[in-house]
């Protein structure tokens, strides 16, 4: 006779029925769900053009790639602005170092349509009309820098009336002495200097 004590039954159990296989659901335990993909379940099905479950564009997370970043916006009035002063002041340069040289440098024509393509591009962001004013005022820069040096040139003269002077009451002599020997060097400075303000505003743009 067995020596096991006996254990207390609910009324209607039976002592000797089966215990349940080890990992099936007992009563009152709701069953575990393998997650997906998992034994008995089919993978899931990526979506069409990106991740599982992801949306179109393939980010991780269900989440859409970034939009591209937008064109830079800017002030085409203040970059404007902004270019005829220095314009005036490379002018100004391009006159001192004309008359003391007396012969015009390639590189000074660059700079001046340099200083303005930087201002309109910083200031202007990608207008598409700045880099044609950018040659514009590439090409009057050059122009005012030939006129400032003939004027400093002759204010230097004994008994010459002062540099703004001759520049207001003379201005007219001074741009027809410059039409009468405008040579092929000349036109060459106009190109260099329209031409990099065109190419720095779109640059800088």
């Amino acid at each position: 006779m067995s020596s096991q004590p006996w254990q207390h039954q609910q009324p209607g159990q039976n002592p000797y029925a089966q215990q349940p296989p080890a990992g099936a659901p007992q009563q009152g335990v709701p069953p575990q769900v393998p997650p997906q993909g998992g034994y008995g379940y089919p993978p899931q099905q990526p979506q069409p053009g990106g991740m599982p479950g992801g949306m179109p564009g393939g980010m991780p997370g269900g989440f859409p790639p970034p939009p591209p970043p937008p064109g830079r916006g800017g002030s085409a009035a203040l970059a404007i602005v902004a270019a005829i002063v220095l314009m005036l002041v490379g002018s100004v340069i391009y006159g001192l170092i004309l008359k003391e040289a007396e012969v015009q440098i390639g590189y000074l024509a660059v700079g001046v349509g340099a200083l303005i393509g930087l201002a309109l591009g910083k200031l202007g962001g990608r207008n598409p009309v700045l880099p044609f004013v950018g040659i514009a005022l590439g090409l009057l820069g050059v122009y005012l820098g030939q006129v400032f040096g003939v004027a400093m040139a002759f204010a230097d003269f004994p008994g010459a009336p002062g540099f703004f002077e001759i520049l207001t009451q003379h201005f007219g002599d001074i741009n027809q002495g410059l039409k009468e020997n405008l040579e092929a060097v000349d036109y060459l400075f106009y190109a260099l200097s329209g031409a990099a303000g065109f190419s720095l505003t779109k640059k800088f743009g």
